[in-house]
Protein backbone atom coordinates (compact mmCIF):
# COMPACT_ATOMS: atom_id res chain seq x y z
CA UNK A 1 0.00 0.00 0.00
CA UNK A 2 1.36 3.42 -0.97
CA UNK A 3 1.64 6.30 1.45
CA UNK A 4 -1.14 8.07 -0.44
CA UNK A 5 -3.46 5.11 0.07
CA UNK A 6 -2.61 4.89 3.77
CA UNK A 7 -3.18 8.59 4.33
CA UNK A 8 -6.41 8.51 2.35
CA UNK A 9 -7.82 5.81 4.60
CA UNK A 10 -6.94 7.91 7.65
CA UNK A 11 -8.45 11.04 6.08
CA UNK A 12 -11.68 9.20 5.31
CA UNK A 13 -11.93 7.90 8.86
CA UNK A 14 -11.46 11.40 10.22
CA UNK A 15 -14.12 12.76 7.85
CA UNK A 16 -16.58 10.00 8.71
CA UNK A 17 -16.13 10.64 12.42
CA UNK A 18 -16.74 14.38 12.07
CA UNK A 19 -19.67 13.88 9.67
CA UNK A 20 -21.28 11.53 12.18
CA UNK A 21 -21.03 14.01 15.03
CA UNK A 22 -21.49 17.38 13.29
CA UNK A 23 -24.49 17.51 10.93
CA UNK A 24 -23.55 21.03 9.84
CA UNK A 25 -20.32 19.71 8.27
CA UNK A 26 -21.65 16.37 7.04
CA UNK A 27 -22.73 17.52 3.57
CA UNK A 28 -19.56 19.54 3.03
CA UNK A 29 -17.38 16.57 4.02
CA UNK A 30 -19.29 14.31 1.66
CA UNK A 31 -18.64 16.64 -1.25
CA UNK A 32 -15.01 17.36 -0.44
CA UNK A 33 -13.85 13.97 0.90
CA UNK A 34 -16.27 11.07 1.14
CA UNK A 35 -17.54 11.23 -2.46
CA UNK A 36 -14.00 10.87 -3.85
CA UNK A 37 -12.26 7.58 -4.65
CA UNK A 38 -8.79 8.71 -3.55
CA UNK A 39 -6.52 11.50 -2.40
CA UNK A 40 -5.77 12.66 -5.94
CA UNK A 41 -9.43 13.22 -6.72
CA UNK A 42 -10.00 15.05 -3.42
CA UNK A 43 -6.94 17.24 -4.04
CA UNK A 44 -8.12 18.09 -7.55
CA UNK A 45 -11.48 19.14 -6.08
CA UNK A 46 -9.74 21.36 -3.51
CA UNK A 47 -7.59 22.96 -6.22
CA UNK A 48 -10.68 23.71 -8.28
CA UNK A 49 -12.56 25.15 -5.33
CA UNK A 50 -9.68 27.32 -4.17
CA UNK A 51 -8.41 28.58 -7.53
CA UNK A 52 -11.63 29.08 -9.46
CA UNK A 53 -13.61 32.30 -9.19
CA UNK A 54 -16.63 30.94 -11.08
CA UNK A 55 -18.29 27.54 -11.39
CA UNK A 56 -16.76 27.10 -14.86
CA UNK A 57 -13.28 27.94 -13.58
CA UNK A 58 -13.63 25.64 -10.60
CA UNK A 59 -14.70 22.80 -12.86
CA UNK A 60 -11.89 23.47 -15.33
CA UNK A 61 -9.12 23.62 -12.72
CA UNK A 62 -10.42 20.52 -10.96
CA UNK A 63 -10.70 18.55 -14.19
CA UNK A 64 -7.16 19.38 -15.34
CA UNK A 65 -5.72 18.67 -11.89
CA UNK A 66 -7.49 15.33 -11.74
CA UNK A 67 -6.17 14.39 -15.19
CA UNK A 68 -2.62 15.27 -14.09
CA UNK A 69 -2.87 13.27 -10.85
CA UNK A 70 -4.16 10.24 -12.78
CA UNK A 71 -1.31 10.54 -15.30
CA UNK A 72 1.33 11.18 -12.63
CA UNK A 73 0.54 9.27 -9.41
CA UNK A 74 3.96 10.28 -8.09
CA UNK A 75 2.52 13.75 -7.59
CA UNK A 76 -0.11 12.30 -5.27
CA UNK A 77 2.66 10.56 -3.34
CA UNK A 78 4.50 13.89 -3.10
CA UNK A 79 1.30 15.51 -1.85
CA UNK A 80 1.03 12.76 0.76
CA UNK A 81 4.55 13.51 1.99
CA UNK A 82 3.69 17.21 2.15
CA UNK A 83 0.56 16.47 4.18
CA UNK A 84 2.38 14.15 6.55
CA UNK A 85 5.14 16.72 6.84
CA UNK A 86 2.68 19.32 8.12
CA UNK A 87 1.58 16.98 10.90
CA UNK A 88 5.21 16.20 11.72
CA UNK A 89 6.40 19.83 11.80
CA UNK A 90 3.44 21.76 13.22
CA UNK A 91 2.67 20.88 16.85
CA UNK A 92 -0.72 22.58 16.51
CA UNK A 93 -1.81 20.00 13.92
CA UNK A 94 -2.82 16.60 15.24
CA UNK A 95 -4.83 15.22 12.30
CA UNK A 96 -4.61 15.04 8.51
CA UNK A 97 -8.01 16.42 7.56
CA UNK A 98 -7.63 20.03 8.82
CA UNK A 99 -4.57 20.93 6.69
CA UNK A 100 -6.04 19.14 3.67
CA UNK A 101 -9.22 21.20 3.84
CA UNK A 102 -8.09 24.44 5.45
CA UNK A 103 -4.40 25.17 4.82
CA UNK A 104 -4.21 27.23 1.65
CA UNK A 105 -0.43 26.92 1.55
CA UNK A 106 -0.87 23.17 1.17
CA UNK A 107 -3.38 23.56 -1.66
CA UNK A 108 -1.18 26.16 -3.37
CA UNK A 109 1.78 23.77 -3.27
CA UNK A 110 -0.26 20.98 -4.87
CA UNK A 111 -1.54 23.41 -7.50
CA UNK A 112 2.10 24.24 -8.25
CA UNK A 113 2.85 20.51 -8.66
CA UNK A 114 0.14 20.39 -11.31
CA UNK A 115 1.43 23.53 -13.04
CA UNK A 116 5.02 22.25 -13.00
CA UNK A 117 3.96 18.97 -14.60
CA UNK A 118 2.11 20.88 -17.32
CA UNK A 119 5.03 23.29 -17.80
CA UNK A 120 7.48 20.47 -18.37
CA UNK A 121 5.19 19.07 -21.06
CA UNK A 122 4.83 22.30 -22.99
CA UNK A 123 1.43 23.38 -21.64
CA UNK A 124 2.89 26.63 -20.43
CA UNK A 125 -0.20 28.77 -20.90
CA UNK A 126 -2.37 26.70 -18.58
CA UNK A 127 0.53 26.39 -16.15
CA UNK A 128 0.78 30.18 -15.98
CA UNK A 129 -2.99 30.38 -15.53
CA UNK A 130 -2.69 28.19 -12.44
CA UNK A 131 0.10 30.39 -11.08
CA UNK A 132 -1.95 33.53 -11.68
CA UNK A 133 -5.06 32.09 -10.02
CA UNK A 134 -3.03 30.88 -7.04
CA UNK A 135 -1.45 34.31 -6.66
CA UNK A 136 -4.79 36.08 -6.85
CA UNK A 137 -6.91 33.70 -4.79
CA UNK A 138 -4.38 32.23 -2.32
CA UNK A 139 -1.65 34.92 -2.17
CA UNK A 140 0.95 32.28 -3.12
CA UNK A 141 2.80 32.77 -6.42
CA UNK A 142 5.10 29.90 -7.44
CA UNK A 143 6.50 29.96 -10.95
CA UNK A 144 5.83 26.71 -12.83
CA UNK A 145 9.52 26.36 -13.72
CA UNK A 146 10.61 26.21 -10.07
CA UNK A 147 11.79 22.94 -8.52
CA UNK A 148 10.42 21.91 -5.12
CA UNK A 149 11.02 18.75 -3.11
CA UNK A 150 8.66 16.92 -0.79
CA UNK A 151 7.61 17.28 2.85
CA UNK A 152 7.56 21.03 2.22
CA UNK A 153 5.43 23.16 4.54
CA UNK A 154 4.17 26.59 3.43
CA UNK A 155 3.01 27.73 6.86
CA UNK A 156 0.21 30.33 6.69
CA UNK A 157 0.74 30.50 2.91
CA UNK A 158 0.29 34.26 2.50
CA UNK A 159 2.45 36.73 0.59
CA UNK A 160 4.77 34.00 -0.69
CA UNK A 161 6.72 34.39 -3.95
CA UNK A 162 8.94 31.68 -5.43
CA UNK A 163 10.35 32.86 -8.71
CA UNK A 164 11.35 31.17 -11.94
CA UNK A 165 14.12 28.55 -11.80
CA UNK A 166 14.29 28.59 -7.99
CA UNK A 167 15.11 25.23 -6.42
CA UNK A 168 13.87 24.14 -2.98
CA UNK A 169 14.85 20.87 -1.30
CA UNK A 170 12.96 18.42 0.86
CA UNK A 171 11.69 19.13 4.39
CA UNK A 172 11.78 22.91 3.95
CA UNK A 173 9.48 25.15 6.01
CA UNK A 174 8.55 28.57 4.64
CA UNK A 175 6.58 31.14 6.62
CA UNK A 176 4.52 34.04 5.31
CA UNK A 177 5.76 36.96 3.19
CA UNK A 178 8.89 35.19 1.96
CA UNK A 179 10.44 36.03 -1.42
CA UNK A 180 12.78 33.67 -3.27
CA UNK A 181 13.84 34.87 -6.69
CA UNK A 182 16.44 35.91 -9.23
CA UNK A 183 18.40 39.15 -9.08
CA UNK A 184 18.82 41.67 -11.91
CA UNK A 185 22.57 41.12 -12.15
CA UNK A 186 22.27 37.45 -13.20
CA UNK A 187 18.70 36.58 -14.19
CA UNK A 188 19.76 33.16 -15.47
CA UNK A 189 20.56 32.00 -11.91
CA UNK A 190 18.07 31.61 -9.08
CA UNK A 191 18.41 30.64 -5.41
CA UNK A 192 18.99 27.01 -4.40
CA UNK A 193 17.51 26.20 -1.01
CA UNK A 194 18.86 23.03 0.62
CA UNK A 195 17.13 20.33 2.61
CA UNK A 196 15.58 21.11 5.98
CA UNK A 197 15.95 24.87 5.67
CA UNK A 198 13.70 27.22 7.64
CA UNK A 199 12.79 30.53 6.03
CA UNK A 200 11.19 32.79 8.62
CA UNK A 201 8.48 35.35 7.92
CA UNK A 202 9.40 38.37 5.82
CA UNK A 203 12.76 37.01 4.69
CA UNK A 204 14.12 37.34 1.16
CA UNK A 205 16.66 35.28 -0.75
CA UNK A 206 17.57 37.06 -3.97
CA UNK A 207 20.03 36.11 -6.69
CA UNK A 208 22.54 33.38 -7.45
CA UNK A 209 22.61 32.10 -3.88
CA UNK A 210 22.93 28.71 -2.23
CA UNK A 211 21.39 28.15 1.20
CA UNK A 212 22.90 24.99 2.66
CA UNK A 213 21.08 22.12 4.30
CA UNK A 214 19.41 22.82 7.65
CA UNK A 215 20.29 26.51 7.56
CA UNK A 216 17.89 28.99 9.17
CA UNK A 217 16.94 32.36 7.74
CA UNK A 218 15.74 34.82 10.37
CA UNK A 219 12.60 36.94 10.18
CA UNK A 220 13.02 39.92 7.86
CA UNK A 221 16.52 38.89 6.76
CA UNK A 222 17.68 39.82 3.26
CA UNK A 223 20.11 37.17 2.04
CA UNK A 224 22.50 38.32 -0.67
CA UNK A 225 25.33 35.79 -0.19
CA UNK A 226 25.57 32.02 0.27
CA UNK A 227 24.57 30.59 3.64
CA UNK A 228 26.60 27.49 4.61
CA UNK A 229 24.86 24.38 5.90
CA UNK A 230 23.67 24.65 9.48
CA UNK A 231 24.19 28.41 9.76
CA UNK A 232 21.65 31.04 10.73
CA UNK A 233 21.39 34.23 8.66
CA UNK A 234 19.90 37.36 10.25
CA UNK A 235 19.67 41.05 9.47
CA UNK A 236 19.72 43.36 6.45
CA UNK A 237 21.90 42.50 4.67
CA UNK A 238 22.05 39.11 6.33
CA UNK A 239 25.06 38.14 8.43
CA UNK A 240 25.92 34.64 9.59
CA UNK A 241 25.61 33.40 13.14
CA UNK A 242 25.44 30.10 15.04
CA UNK A 243 27.45 28.33 12.36
CA UNK A 244 28.89 24.88 13.01
CA UNK A 245 32.67 24.81 13.17
CA UNK A 246 33.00 22.96 9.87
CA UNK A 247 30.98 25.67 8.09
CA UNK A 248 33.23 28.40 9.39
CA UNK A 249 36.40 26.59 8.29
CA UNK A 250 35.06 25.77 4.81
Amino acid sequence: MTLAEQLWQSVRREAETIAGTDPVLAQSLSISILDHPGLGSALAFQIGQRLGATDDERTRFARVADEVFVAAPELVEAASLDLQGIVDHDPAVTALLPPLLNFKGYVALQAWRVSNWLWRRGRTDFARMIQSASSERLQVSIHPSATIGTSVFLDHGTGLIIGALSAIGDDVTIYQNVTIGRGPDNPARAPRIGRGVLLSSGSSVIGDIKVGDFARIGAGAVVTHDVPAGCTAVGVPARLTNCPDEALSA
